[in-house]
């Protein structure tokens, strides 16, 4: 080949990268089913990967070229449609979707165009390392111990734990760029994968190595679903484990290899390294006791939670379905609250997000009231609040052109809003109605039945007998930003009994409306009343008390608001004298 022809080879190739950059549909096809044979070498930090890999095209056009995309430090080797090898560009892609900052993605051509809704099957193999790296993080100022706090991902020899989508992207997948620099780019990104993978499969088969005079096997485990363990297929050189992954949506996938210990309790399995067998024991101890509090509001158990030791007690837990990545400490508070999370996920689960991270979320909470009483429970819900306050005011300054719907609980991908706003809003339905009617649709709740939003709020309206319409409106199927509540005025009036009856007036300036407590204060104690207020509306209530008021408080701090510098009221003497 003259040097005419290698040059214009070059820039054919260089001009289809480009025009492919520029316009291709990162997200028109849906990754429907994975089926791939992973083997894991810790020594080398390597991980080799083969299977198929079924893709849908989504779009409303049909498509001759797919991306595919995986971690930066993983390399493409063969992609194949049947048994033809398919002609790819592999470039490097700049995306925060990884933990190393960058993609290796594979732009593929297709044999045929892929109709809309139709499907292609490929064959594809691919193969790197996988080390710890904090590159996304530190490159936005994170410094480097909050980075490794955040991205622990990595294959080694003495210990290995990897998660998928958003963290390592050890597994093909197609997105847009996200760039954590640019607000909620990361998140929204992430939650429009997870929204078009929410009903596909993945089945993946791991092996590792026996190490060479090592006698203790490898445990290998993986979330959400599996079959964790070690067991021996074939050669017994290379132990290997079948996992599943399903759905995707939710949760991701993960999976952990390392040489644990294991204390097995009739509700929980507790993974440890070996220099925290006592901890270990500990956290599975905090886990049955907690357990009955789990049990009395979402009933029994329905799969066996499990926990894994992370080690290193600066690295920020994760979980993947029941499976839970945690350090253990001896910390028995603190154990308490992880595990009434964790046994939360495994009494309740459910497709919808702010169903099954609200009702853990609340889980904890309902913990902490147990322990500790109500105000504990509410300080701690309160650390929760500030973050999707802010996620709010982002929402409320948006041009009113977005539709407040597809910001709504049921519909968001925001972990602000679907973990911490919906932990108050199921602390807001008991507090309005009762545990006994709330406790009851728990109890009638079917994760497989639950096909439609209105589904789960069906269910708690038919054990009461109030309209509860208008919250879930606000609350739920829509995203009406929060309430503000403020007392308008203060009438108090002597009776002849000796009492004092104070007629409230309180405004809510927020467009969401809730049912607040309202607390009269007085010389030796104080009387609490709740009152609804719908948004952008007035509620008056009459308050009995024995003596003469002194202060008013809307909101003990069960309602998120977006401003509580006005909950409070003072009355002077002169207003009491009357």
């Amino acid at each position: 080949m003259n040097s005419w022809s290698r040059r214009g080879c070059f820039l054919c190739v260089l001009c289809a990268s480009v025009v492919n950059a520029l316009s291709l549909d990162r997200e028109a096809f849906t990754f429907t089913n994975y089926d791939l044979e992973i083997q894991i070498e810790p020594n080398q930090h390597r991980l080799g990967a083969r299977g198929t890999i079924t893709l849908r095209n989504d779009s409303s056009s049909p498509q001759k070229i797919a991306v595919l995309q995986i971690s930066s430090s993983l390399d493409w080797r063969s992609i194949k449609a049947g048994d033809k090898p398919l002609q790819f560009v592999a470039q490097p892609y700049t995306s925060d979707i990884d933990h190393t900052g960058a993609l290796s993605e594979a732009i593929v051509t297709l044999p045929d165009p892929v109709a809309p809704k139709s499907t292609i099957e490929l064959d594809i193999a691919y193969e790197g390392v996988i080390l710890l790296d904090v590159t996304r993080l530190t490159r936005i100022g994170a410094p480097e111990a909050q980075a490794t706090s955040s991205d622990w991902d990595q294959i080694s020899a003495k210990f290995t734990a990897v998660r998928g989508a958003g963290y390592v992207a050890w597994y093909p997948m197609a997105t847009e760029v996200a760039n954590l620099s640019e607000g909620d780019s990361l998140f929204e990104v992430l939650g429009r994968w997870k929204a078009r993978e929410a009903a596909s499969r993945m089945e993946v088969s791991f092996t590792t190595p026996t190490v060479p005079g090592d006698v203790t096997p490898a445990v290998k485990l993986c979330g959400p679903n599996g079959v964790h363990g070690v067991t021996r297929e074939g050669s017994p050189k290379f132990p290997s484990s079948q996992c599943s992954y399903q759905p995707l949506g939710l949760s991701v996938p993960a999976f952990v290899v390392a040489n644990y210990g294991v204390v097995d309790r009739p509700t929980i399995t507790v993974y440890h390294l070996p220099e925290h067998a006592v901890a270990a024991e500990a956290y599975a101890d905090a886990a049955e006791k907690t357990s009955a509090v789990v049990t009395e509001w979402f009933g029994a158990s329905r799969r066996k939670a499990e926990t894994a030791d992370l080690g290193d007690p600066s690295v920020a837990p994760f979980e993947s379905g029941s499976l839970l990545l945690t350090p253990l400490t001896p910390d028995s508070k603190l154990a308490g609250l992880i595990a009434a999370h964790q046994m939360a996920h495994a009494s309740l689960s459910s497709p919808r997000p702010w169903i099954d991270e609200g009702l853990a979320h609340i889980a904890q909470a309902l913990y902490l009231e147990h322990e500790k009483g109500r105000q504990a429970a509410l300080d701690y819900m309160g650390l929760h609040r500030s973050a999707f306050t802010e996620v709010e005011k982002r929402n409320a300054s948006t041009p009113k052109s977005e539709d407040e719907v597809n910001r709504s609980l049921v519909s968001t991908t925001s972990e602000e809003l679907y973990r911490s706003k919906a932990m108050y809003v199921w602390w807001m339905l008991r507090d309005m109605l009762g545990e006994s009617a709330l406790k009851k649709a728990f109890a009638s709740y079917h994760p497989e039945q639950d096909k439609e939003p209105s589904y789960m709020p069906r269910l708690i309206a038919a054990q009461t007998q109030r309209d509860l319409q208008w919250f879930f409106d606000d609350w739920v199927y829509r995203d009406r930003g929060l309430p503000d509540f403020k007392v308008e005025s203060a009438f108090p009036r002597k009776t002849m009994t000796d009492t004092y009856m104070v007629t409230l007036t309180v405004d809510n300036l927020g467009a969401a409306g809730a049912e607040v407590p309202v607390t009269v204060k007085f010389a030796g104690g104080e009387l609490t009343k709740r009152l609804e207020v719908r948004g952008k509306n007035k509620g008056v209530i009459r308050v009995e008390v024995p003596s003469a008021p002194q202060e008013i408080v809307v909101n003990d701090g069960s309602v998120p608001e977006s401003d509580t510098t006005n909950n409070t009221f003072k009355l002077e003497a002169a207003d009491t004298s009357k």
